[in-house]
């Protein structure tokens, strides 16, 4: 058995999973998923964060899966009778992959059976697990011709065209609220949370305090170049476990080693000549790490 999941804060309480952690569960499943028949479909509770649909089952059973997308944190099954499954993970939630084609996989014992909620099984033998021991995740369907709400208002893919320098400060434009918050704005951009966020502005040296708009031009096109150099780097790296999240091959991922703000107050800065010392903030209930001496 394969899992894949993101992974929890330990030392600062539970998070949901950000972009990278997502798009690696998302190309975990990828294979296993993506063009498979759905040849029976379990549905062992009727309700997680909020109610699931009552004719999940109904609309899985017989269906193929045209395509498996990514949209912010959220999961995405096309079907081929039209409709799109919405998946989110919430804090605990894990994709677990299961099948005799796919070698001499274990169950972490830590995986409880009763935290099953949805199982699909395909045409091919492989069975594909949604557990969530909290319960925060979600399984919702967005019938054909429909739109969801989750999605409706969400910004730019950190990696769509249409996010660079001149959005940003069209976005930014006359907001006093501080740039850790704004690029936190799933309105804003979506994917990004507590540890990309920080680590993207440490790369590009402003301080998560400055008002969004009075960052420059160079400096808010320099922005949009690391946020997405982060995440591409978080992704090569299977994600960051800090405790629980592992890849399709169930390694864990390793961008954790890579960090340069998130987690390291107290300890000193990276960037080459700086000298300074990173500190740990707290901005609307969430805490933010940088360094003093190189971030303005």
């Amino acid at each position: 058995m394969t899992a894949i999941c993101h992974r929890r804060n330990a030392t600062k309480g539970n998070r949901v999973p950000e972009l990278p952690e997502v798009e690696t569960v998302r190309r975990g499943l990828q294979p296993h998923l993506e063009g498979a028949r759905i040849a029976r479909a379990e549905m062992r509770r009727p309700d997680l964060r909020w109610p699931m649909p009552v004719d999940l089952v109904q609309v899985l059973t017989g269906a193929t899966v045209t395509a498996l997308r990514r949209r912010s944190k959220y999961l995405l099954a096309d079907l081929d009778r039209g409709g799109t499954v919405l998946w989110h993970l919430g804090m605990s939630g894990r994709m677990l992959v299961e099948g005799a084609n796919l070698g001499d996989f274990h169950r972490d014992p830590g995986i409880i059976a009763r935290h099953d909620h949805v199982v699909l099984t395909t045409d091919a033998g492989t069975t594909i697990t949604f557990n969530d021991a909290r319960r925060f995740g979600m399984v919702d369907l967005i019938r054909e011709g429909t739109s969801h709400p989750l999605l409706d208002h969400l910004g730019p893919e950190p990696f769509d065209p249409e996010f660079d320098a001149a959005y940003l400060a069209r976005a930014f434009d006359g907001r006093r609220a501080p740039v850790k918050q704004a690029l936190l704005d799933q309105r804003i951009v979506v994917g990004l949370g507590n540890i990309y966020v920080s680590e993207a502005l440490w790369r590009a040296g402003i301080d998560p305090r400055r008002a969004a708009g009075r960052i420059g031009a160079a400096r808010l096109a320099a922005l949009v170049g690391h946020i997405r150099d982060v995440l591409s780097d978080a992704i090569a790296a299977g994600g960051s476990s800090l405790r629980d999240h592992r890849q399709a091959s169930g390694e864990l991922g390793y961008f954790q080693h890579s960090f340069r703000a998130y987690d390291r107050e107290s300890q000193p800065c990276l960037r080459e000549g700086c000298g300074g010392t990173l500190r740990r903030i707290v901005q609307s209930g969430r805490s933010s790490f940088y360094c003093p001496g190189c971030q303005r």
